[in-house]
């Protein structure tokens, strides 16, 4: 292992490749050194340079490790239980190592029961500006463009997921139609024409950049469309695009 004296806790400056790491209980800044490896877990320093789960025995004494190799941090599992990374990847023990992209990873160590404990990794890029930006206007979230019918007919199907309920699930195109033909009677709604809509809709947003799967070969009508759709709808809900008031319009 490592000496901690090797770690540049707060002082080295935040250049290209820098790692910050943080816990609940604490945080390090670590400069990249070709072969250094950086340790989280429930154990002690230094055993660990970060200690992570320090009162939950389902955390291992040493989870995970984080090593500086061809110019990237790689993150690997150590421990018993999973870890959890963004859009829901999950790493064993005996999974690959990942390279951290520059920018934010939070990692989501499984505990006991429910628990989760989150260690949050920063990679510091080449173009970044240093030091708090308080004054600094805030950026605003992407909203993603749709007409009014399309906003209508997400509304409907994703109805769930605007009530932030846990496991939402979209309307079926059947629901969708019926509740559709009654919010708006003079819309001649079938089950083939919000299919074909909202394929255009995950298309074109597809082809913008959105952040999940939304496209498939062979695209349209398979029973892969339901996890496609959930993505899209988790996407809106998720970008401010579909907002809680939005239900309005069920109320017409």
């Amino acid at each position: 292992m490592n000496s901690p004296d090797s770690l540049a806790r707060g002082t080295a400056p935040a250049r290209p490749g820098t790692l910050h790491a943080r816990s609940v209980t604490g945080g390090i800044k670590v400069a990249p050194q070709p072969g250094l490896t950086i340790l989280f877990g429930r154990g002690e320093r230094p055993e660990v340079h970060l200690p992570v789960g320090e009162d939950d025995l389902r955390v291992s004494r040493k989870h995970g490790e984080l090593t500086y190799r061809k110019r990237q941090w790689w993150l690997r599992n150590t421990g018993q239980q999973l870890v959890r990374l963004p859009h829901g990847r999950l790493m064993h023990v005996s999974s690959e190592p990942v390279p951290l992209d520059t920018g934010y990873t939070p990692v989501f160590v499984r505990g006991s029961g429910y628990r989760e404990h989150l260690v949050e990794l920063y990679v510091t890029g080449h173009d970044e500006r240093t030091g708090p930006r308080r004054r600094a206007e805030t950026l605003p979230p992407k909203v993603w463009p749709l007409d009014d019918e399309e906003r209508m007919v997400l509304v409907v199907m994703g109805q769930h997921y605007l009530l932030y309920e846990d496991g939402a699930r979209p309307l079926t195109y059947r629901q969708t139609a019926e509740q559709l033909s009654c919010l708006r009677p003079d819309g001649r709604w079938t089950e083939r024409r919000i299919e074909y809509r909202l394929v255009a809709v995950r298309r074109r947003l597809s082809d913008g950049g959105f952040p999940y799967p939304l496209v498939h070969d062979g695209d349209g009508g398979t029973p892969w469309d339901n996890n496609l759709l959930h993505n899209l709808l988790r996407g809106l809900v998720e970008s401010t695009t579909l907002v809680p008031p939005d239900l309005e319009l069920l109320d017409l």
